[in-house]
């Protein structure tokens, strides 16, 4: 794929780039790569879609539910998961009542992650491990920290989550739609690195691109874009209609340099994954 050349020439040491396709049989391949596939990177908040991942299992499982009351009073699964808790970045005191804004907060993620050690009876490192590591193959990943943005990965285990987000096996048809999917719609706040967004749509755990702008992801991308970003300068989206997937891994910080190259990589992948779809409806 020729659009991954241009990494070589980005402002990082190492960089790791994989896109996939699903086509028209539903079979998912690989379409490029650059860089290391087996070097572990941090993930920093990328690690927030592996780790709802996790918790949608659990609540098929019948563990937790959506609507079982977690975080601020008033609050759910479901409002931590879609960062309408209430709750801050850090800290335990609400800025708002569940469901009034969408604030981005570590501390509803990391409060998830309490609430499934406490249905499972085993820590959330193991049980994200035997949910969504394991049965992906992710041999390479790990959490080491909270799960906010602790989770470190490599490229390969990535390309192995991303398989998954195309077409999924390991949740019901339901609760993946649902995922991917604005919750609580219409909600406004602030997507960080991006600055206030009216609305600032996310589903459970994945941010949706929506109408945004500015954006990491690119102007070809479609609105039922869906993914996340991390300040360690990683990036997971998946675009449903083009049915395109790309994860970009890095050393440095996201940053300025982010900003100007991520979306002309994401609009040059889709460019080069499948032409007659980009840009079409959604």
């Amino acid at each position: 794929m020729d659009a991954l050349a241009q990494v070589s020439r980005w402002p990082v040491e190492t960089v790791a780039v994989g896109v996939l396709g699903r086509d028209d049989g539903g079979a998912v391949r690989e379409l490029g790569r650059w860089g290391p596939p087996d070097q572990p990177f941090r993930l920093a908040s990328v690690s927030k879609i592996l780790c709802a991942y996790a918790v949608l299992i659990a609540v098929e499982e019948g563990a937790i539910g959506l609507a079982d009351p977690a975080g601020p009073p008033g609050s759910t699964v479901a409002h931590l998961l879609a960062h309408a808790s209430g709750l801050p970045f850090e800290g335990s005191a609400p800025l708002a009542a569940p469901g009034d804004r969408r604030i981005y907060s570590n501390a509803g993620f990391d409060r998830l992650g309490e609430e499934i050690t406490r249905a499972s009876g085993i820590t959330f490192a193991d049980y994200l491990a035997e949910a969504v590591f394991e049965p992906l193959g992710m041999s390479g990943a790990r959490l080491v920290g909270p799960p906010s943005h602790g989770v470190t990965a490599t490229l390969t285990d990535l390309l192995g989550f991303a398989a998954e987000l195309l077409a999924p096996t390991l949740l019901t048809a339901e609760t993946f739609a649902a995922a991917t999917s604005v919750a609580f719609p219409g909600l406004s706040g602030v997507l960080p690195g991006f600055g206030r967004q009216n609305p600032n749509d996310w589903g459970l755990g994945f941010e949706i691109r929506g109408h945004k702008q500015p954006h990491w992801t690119g102007a070809a991308n479609s609105a039922r874009t869906f993914g996340h970003f991390g300040q360690a300068g990683t990036f997971l989206w998946v675009d449903p209609v083009a049915q395109a997937a790309c994860i970009t891994l890095c050393d440095r910080n996201f940053g300025d340099w982010a900003r100007e190259l991520w979306p002309p990589l994401s609009d040059d992948v889709l460019a080069d994954a499948r032409p007659p779809m980009v840009n079409s409806a959604g």
